[in-house]
């Protein structure tokens, strides 16, 4: 594998988590294309070059495995219905709400909130304990 070929696959991976971490989902739906070319420009490096695999074309010690390519196709439909799947889910929010940015979960806040309250009655009680041991 080339260098430049690696440092591209690194470049689509650290691109598209970045974007998958937003909070918008056209940047989460950017996000998980970019991922999903990162594999399959990986994919297509890690097989070993040759000719094509096609009987009576060449030597089959000299044919490329078609394993790689069947699995680049899969991925690439997959990738092909999650982008569906994500733009059906913007363009719904859009319409509903006017913009496309995840809101927060009110059940997920009220966790969030008593766990934060919990940890600092925690670390209240802890400090109690701790001056109160006899030296």
């Amino acid at each position: 594998m080339s260098v430049s070929l690696l440092l591209a696959v690194g470049v689509l991976f650290a691109a598209g988590t970045v974007l998958l971490l937003e909070r918008t989902l056209t940047r989460v739906l950017l996000g998980v294309m970019l991922l999903g070319n990162g594999a399959n420009l990986l994919v297509l490096a890690a097989a070993r070059p040759g000719a094509p695999p096609i009987v009576g074309v060449a030597e089959p010690a000299e044919m490329t495995d078609p394993l790689p390519q069947a699995m680049i196709l899969t991925a690439i439909v997959i990738t092909l219905g999650m982008t569906a799947f994500l733009l059906a889910l913007a363009y719904r929010s859009w319409l509903l709400t006017g913009h496309d940015e995840v809101q927060d979960d009110a059940e997920d806040r009220r966790v969030r909130e008593l766990a934060e309250r919990d940890e600092g009655s925690d670390a209240e009680d802890l400090d109690a304990d701790v001056v109160e041991a006899p030296r």
